[in-house]
């Protein structure tokens, strides 16, 4: 049994999973992006976030394709690995392709993991999504 069944959601959010499903439209994209952060030298700052164009560039450049890619989930992921893996255990943008394959084809994962985890990382930590400004 997944724990999500145990959830109670706001009517927004459910308005979103019913037009959206468990992925990221441009709006929620965007909202997950802007809490995101790179620390450099010590400091937190605000990592300039790859645009959906950039990502499906670097992608094609490289030669990777994805098979599983759904709305905004793979620009999610580029930005996702831009603030934390970047220049660290993902050197350049020929691995960060990859790292993007790597995640958006997972074989054993579930559809929707993507969202999911980020949704969890957000109820953890308890910043608050405004499901209506994201629809």
């Amino acid at each position: 049994m997944s724990l999500s069944q145990l959830d109670i959601y706001p009517e927004d959010m459910l308005i979103y999973l019913r037009n959206y499903g468990p992925h990221f439209n441009r709006k929620l994209c965007d909202f997950a992006v802007s809490k995101m952060y790179k620390t450099i030298n010590g400091k937190r700052e605000k990592i300039k976030p790859y645009t959906k164009d950039e990502v499906e560039q670097i992608l094609k450049y490289h030669a990777v394709t994805l098979n599983n890619n759904q709305l905004y989930d793979a620009v999610y992921v580029a930005n996702m690995c831009k603030a934390d893996y970047m220049g660290s255990s993902i050197k350049d943008e020929a691995h960060l392709a990859l790292y993007i394959k790597d995640v958006i084809d997972d074989s054993d994962a579930y559809d929707g993991i993507v969202f999911n985890r980020w949704y969890a990382d957000m109820s953890y930590t308890g910043i608050a999504v405004d499901w209506e400004e994201v629809l």
